[in-house]
């Protein structure tokens, strides 16, 4: 996962020919795909999960391969989550220190259960290897 520090990161406006900007309570199956290679989704509040739900329908439901960038109030305790939805990449609130932030993905080794990214789950992994 790409980890932007606020100061580094240029919000679109709106979104663009290629760059789609998506509200919290936007139905992403009705939304139209293509031409995008970026889609913003913003938690306008650490405690306000819609935008895991639309990462993870993007990823799953509609393959949509570009990059998925969470906005808005991110915190480092959210980025494992994030990534496990189908977050390709957030940009954390200001005062966040990217490399603590980058920490968090060092603590997990893995996960037991199916996610956006692994649709197997682990025990069917090692299934197939043995």
């Amino acid at each position: 996962m790409q980890i932007l520090a606020h100061n580094d990161y240029q919000a679109p406006t709106a979104s663009t020919a290629t760059v789609l900007v998506l509200a919290n309570d936007t139905n992403v199956l009705d939304v139209n795909l293509d031409g995008i290679t970026q889609i913003d989704l913003h938690f306008p509040a650490f405690t306000d999960g819609r935008a895991f739900s639309q990462a993870y329908l993007l990823r799953r439901r509609l393959k949509f391969a570009g990059d998925i960038r969470a906005t808005g109030d991110v915190l480092i305790d959210q980025l494992v989550q994030m990534q496990r939805t189908g977050f390709s990449s957030a940009v954390l609130r200001e005062g966040v220190d990217a490399a603590d932030a980058q920490r968090q993905f060092e603590r997990f080794g893995g996960y037991y259960q199916a996610d956006a990214v692994n649709p197997l789950p682990h025990f069917h992994a090692r299934q197939a290897t043995a």
